[in-house]
């Protein structure tokens, strides 16, 4: 069984390979992820506050809370298209700064119009980078490993 297994300081040196680009990429994207996450949510959090101080409805922040979903929708395909072409790389990071720079614009919302706007732009702009991350993985990690890894 040992001459047909592969020569141990080939294993000792992938798994010393993939452990390095492990450590490179994945933190990243964890935190990647945790901000993601809060950022769907975070709309939660200021519901009342937002709906007292901007004179907004029930329906009106329930539509703004969801267009954000219509945005990711309809531009996930293109955006993943587009990571295609350019590279994981780039691609991700023009996700990262155009979505946080949007997130960061809502504290500027005085109207309901800029609130459905903002909202549809945030989705927009996030759509592809789940995919896309799942996308970066399969460049650097072979599928024997890529489920521990996702």
């Amino acid at each position: 069984m040992d001459s047909i297994a592969a020569p141990r300081d080939v294993t000792h040196d992938d798994a010393q390979i993939y452990c390095k680009v492990f450590w490179r990429f994945v933190p990243l994207f964890v935190a990647c992820f945790v901000f993601s996450y809060i950022d769907r949510i975070n709309i939660s959090f200021v519901r009342l506050q937002m709906q007292s101080e901007l004179d907004f409805s029930d329906a009106m922040y329930g539509f703004g809370a969801s267009v954000f979903f219509v945005g990711y929708f309809l531009f996930e395909v293109q955006s993943n298209i587009i990571l295609h072409r350019v590279g994981a790389k780039r691609w991700i990071a023009r996700i990262m700064i155009t979505w946080g720079i949007a997130s960061a614009c809502m504290m500027f919302v005085r109207t309901e119009t800029w609130f459905y706007v903002l909202r549809f732009l945030i989705g927009a702009l996030e759509a592809g980078f789940v995919p896309g991350a799942l996308y970066f993985f399969t460049k650097w990690f072979p599928s024997s490993r890529r489920g521990r890894i996702n």
